[in-house]
């Protein structure tokens, strides 16, 4: 079986390389491993994220391990360029690389140059040869935030080499009962339920939002529908919905902001009432005057949901759902697509119907027209749902007390 990993590491490399000449993104993770100079330490605190996504739900561990441990350099790696591009900068650690490619070779050089005292994953990114090398040197290994499903790799016939992966980590820090008795039943007794980190994030995040007055302009007196990390499908929907509610603003922040893909959502959009935020600056009359808004930049949806009273979460039609949980933080209802399976807290907010999953315009429209015409409902469901996050609150206390 490691033969097999080592070959599909090794193919991978290949395709990113031919990737590269074409796509930015697969040119970022290529040219940013390339240029890594890796500085050499007395020692570290090392935290691994696949993306920006893994970064914000496990950044009240790395908040707090930065408050305990102030004179320890803390080394952060990501796997995608969309968290380090982002994130590269951030005052939370000493050191940002993009993480090497897990062959034996690399990890054990990667690991001898940070020389970290504790290593700490958040959710995802099971690496064997960086595991192994943890291992062999006695440095602690914590998966926190992690979650399990019975179709993974670790739980088939053909999985010996990702259950060999779990017996390298110290301790697994899981987010539900679920995936505790999964680990169980393959030999895996190191775990403990202590949910998840991205309550504690998004709740901190609710009870001191960063003020954006621009969009306070936008908002003036109206109600406002946000549709956060949305792609071309959910943006088709949400477009339909627009001229139906002449007296609801809209915010839209796509998940990606590239001309192309802000030209494609203009054009779904009344053209005399939207305006893209990075055209503000350009108009002589005042924003409260557009009904839409296109948010066309990088970081500011967590603090956008504060504006709301409804939200469409994107991703749905696709990979799976973007953050539910930062919205429900703020007390608003969400609508995403009907891939949500993966997500527990989707799981969760969906059976207790403070959530709804749509497949299409036809399904959207009474749900939409329900929440926006009917204040006493809405509000109710906002109350509820901002009440099941601070219940789920409390992971990270859990966590730094066996870690630290």
């Amino acid at each position: 079986m490691l033969l097999f990993y080592n070959c599909f590491i090794r193919i991978y490399r290949i395709l990113i390389f031919i990737a590269a000449f074409f796509n930015e993104k697969a040119k970022l993770w290529q040219d940013g491993r390339k240029n890594s100079n890796i500085t050499k330490l007395d020692q570290s605190i090392w935290f691994h994220f696949a993306s920006l996504g893994e970064f914000e739900q496990g950044r009240p561990v790395l908040e707090k391990m930065r408050e305990l441990k102030p004179s320890q350099p803390i080394v952060i790696t990501f796997f995608s360029p969309s968290g380090y591009e982002v994130r590269k900068n951030t005052p939370l650690a000493d050191y940002v690389y993009y993480l090497p490619l897990d062959t034996n070779r690399n990890a054990s050089k990667f690991i001898e140059a940070i020389n970290p005292t504790v290593a700490i994953f958040t959710k995802y990114e099971y690496w064997y040869h960086y595991f192994n090398q943890l291992n062999q040197r006695q440095i602690p290994l914590y998966m926190i935030s992690a979650i399990f499903r019975p179709n993974q790799a670790f739980f088939k016939w053909y999985g010996l080499l990702y259950r060999k992966m779990l017996t390298f980590v110290t301790r697994l820090f899981v987010q539900d009962e679920q995936s505790s008795q999964l680990l169980q039943n393959v030999g895996i007794s190191n775990v403990t339920i202590s949910g998840d980190t991205r309550f504690d994030r998004v709740w901190a995040n609710a009870q001191a939002p960063k003020q954006l007055p621009i969009i306070e302009q936008f908002k003036s007196n109206s109600r406002v529908f946000i549709g956060g990390s949305t792609w071309p499908e959910d943006e088709q929907l949400i477009a339909r919905i627009v001229p139906l509610y002449p007296d609801w603003k809209f915010i839209i922040a796509p998940h990606e902001i590239t001309e192309d893909k802000i030209a494609k959502l203009l054009s779904l959009l009344p053209a005399d009432q939207t305006i893209r935020l990075s055209q503000v600056k350009d108009i002589s009359n005042p924003i409260s005057d557009f009904r839409v808004l296109i948010i066309d930049n990088i970081g500011m949806l967590s603090s956008l949901y504060q504006y709301g009273e409804v939200a469409f979460i994107g991703g749905g039609f696709g990979a799976g759902i973007h953050n539910t949980l930062e919205a429900a933080a703020f007390g608003l209802p969400v609508i995403i697509g009907p891939k949500y399976q993966k997500f527990r807290e989707a799981r969760d907010i969906i059976s207790m119907q403070l959530g709804f999953s749509i497949n299409n315009f036809e399904e959207l429209k009474p749900i939409v027209h329900k929440l926006i015409t009917d204040n006493a409902y809405r509000i109710e469901t906002g109350k509820n749902i901002k009440a099941y996050v601070e219940k789920n609150t409390g992971a990270t206390d859990t966590i730094i007390k066996a870690i630290a």
